[in-house]
């Protein structure tokens, strides 16, 4: 239950902080010479805070609606971490009102932050139709490549996994899945951010060209 709980609540977060994100990449290209104040430091704390609130808000109601089941068919959880499908399916118990709340919530969050994203690059594109320069037109792709990355794989794999009914899944096919926004996204979030950073990337670059000179120094 405690992991299903964080699992739940941090996936929930990243949700609606990739909505977030969407408006502050927003703000950054339609309106750039006002996103200091647009995206001063009390709005962030506000978004950010306001996601881990909904976050931990939206993993209660999972965690309870899935151990008010009576959990009596199999002590084998048929998955590589307590996942709520996969605990569903050991219940003996009527799961037809769970899987449909368990539908309703996760559509409403993921359609909530999908329509923020979907929204903030439509205006993002119109902006960038208008532009006249091919460096602006560039510097808006390099704004908002790796965070498109991101939403790709992590809005399939979510919307995959929860937005259809039990009888569809297949937890080989769900273990699969899964791996993409439990480890591949988490792994390649920091590289694809802060190789944006000129620092990181410099840092980069020394770390590289010792490695290359200490291996021809070895040979």
């Amino acid at each position: 239950a405690t992991q299903i709980f964080f699992f739940a609540a941090f996936a929930s977060v990243e949700n609606f902080l990739l909505a977030a994100m969407a408006y502050d990449r927003h703000a950054a290209v339609c309106e750039p010479l006002h996103y200091t104040i647009t995206m001063k430091m009390s709005v962030c704390a506000r978004l950010a805070i306001g996601s881990y609130v909904c976050g931990f808000v939206n993993a209660s109601i999972h965690v309870g609606g899935t151990f008010s089941l009576s959990l009596c068919e199999s002590k084998l959880v048929h998955h590589f971490f307590c996942d709520i499908p996969a605990v569903m399916t050991l219940s003996c118990s009527d799961k037809h009102v769970r899987e449909v709340v368990l539908v309703l919530i996760s559509g409403f969050n993921v359609f909530f932050a999908l329509l923020v994203v979907f929204i903030s690059y439509l205006l993002i594109f119109i902006t960038v139709l208008k532009m006249h320069s091919a460096k602006g037109y560039q510097k808006a792709l390099s704004t908002c490549a790796s965070h498109l990355s991101a939403i790709s794989i992590f809005y399939g794999t979510i919307i995959f996994m929860y937005l259809q009914p039990s009888s569809n899944h297949s937890m080989d096919t769900d273990k699969v899945a899964s791996v993409f926004y439990a480890m591949v996204i988490p792994m390649l979030n920091p590289i694809v951010y802060s190789l944006r950073n000129k620092e990181v990337k410099s840092a980069f670059k020394k770390v590289w060209g010792k490695a290359k000179f200490s291996l021809g120094f070895a040979f």
